[in-house]
This record gives C-alpha cells, sequence and structure tokens, in this order.
C-alpha cells in the first residue's frame, strides 16, 4: 500500500491529473492560453480526451478571436477617419485626427485590459480555478 501524498496543512495533497500531452492538467490549460487561438487550436486538436484542457482551449480562441476583431475594426475607423480629415481644409484635418486619435486611444485601452485578462487566465487556469468567461465559456462549453 503506497502512502498518499500529504501537502503542509497534513492532508492529503491533491494529486496531478495528466493530459494527452503527458502534461500536468493545468499545466496544459494554462498552454492553451500564452499564444491567444494559435496555442489554443493547437491545444484542442492535441487534446482529444481531456474536457478541461479542451474547455480553455476553446475559451481562449473565441476570447482571442473576438479581441483580435474588436481592435482591427477601431484601428480601421480610426484610420478611415484620420484619412477622411485630410480631404477637407487644416480644420477639418484637425476635427478628424482628433476622432481618428480618440479610437486610436480606445484601441490602446482595448488592447491593456486584453494583456490583464490573458495574464488573469492564465494564472487561474494555472491554478486550477478554471475561470470563464461569460459569453466565451458558454460556447466552450458547447464544443468540450
Amino acid at each position: 500500500m503506497g502512502a498518499e501524498p500529504i501537502d503542509e496543512g497534513g492532508r492529503e495533497a491533491p494529486v496531478a491529473r495528466e493530459s494527452g500531452t503527458g502534461l500536468e492538467e493545468n499545466v496544459a490549460a494554462a498552454l492553451a492560453y500564452v499564444l491567444g487561438f494559435v496555442s489554443g487550436l493547437v491545444m484542442y486538436l492535441l487534446e482529444p480526451d481531456n474536457r478541461t484542457v479542451r474547455f480553455h482551449a476553446v475559451q481562449t480562441i473565441v476570447v482571442s478571436g473576438a479581441i483580435f476583431v474588436l481592435l482591427v475594426v477601431l484601428n480601421v475607423i480610426g484610420s478611415v477617419i484620420a484619412a477622411a480629415g485630410s480631404v477637407g481644409g487644416t480644420g477639418s484635418a484637425i476635427a478628424f485626427g482628433l476622432v481618428g486619435g480618440f479610437f486610436g486611444l480606445v484601441s490602446l485601452l482595448v488592447w491593456l485590459a486584453s494583456l490583464g485578462v490573458w495574464i488573469y487566465l492564465i494564472v487561474r487556469t494555472y491554478q486550477e480555478r478554471n475561470p470563464r468567461i461569460p459569453v466565451a465559456a458558454e460556447i466552450a462549453d458547447r464544443y468540450v
């Protein structure tokens, strides 16, 4: 009879579960977030059986895909508005430039917020807290 691992508090320590990739489940799930939808797709394809890893892989595909689309839309709108200002006179160039700059600022804020979400998801997933982003988690549940 083998002894169960004991943690510092005298309780049985949780036994790390492995994924199909040979990595511990929490490590594989956290790695799904590291490169956004690219690592999410790789982990989804490499992990046919582990529901936790597959969930986080799909969630990162949805979240990073949505952020990517949002940033592209904001940048295109800002660029079009800024370019439209160059057609008119000096006054319109300044006005349109300011509005285009506003979209650039919003784009920067979205990028910074997404950086925070990305770090949060990696850390909490590694800690086996299994964070769920509301709409993305519902989509991920369907594909697991």
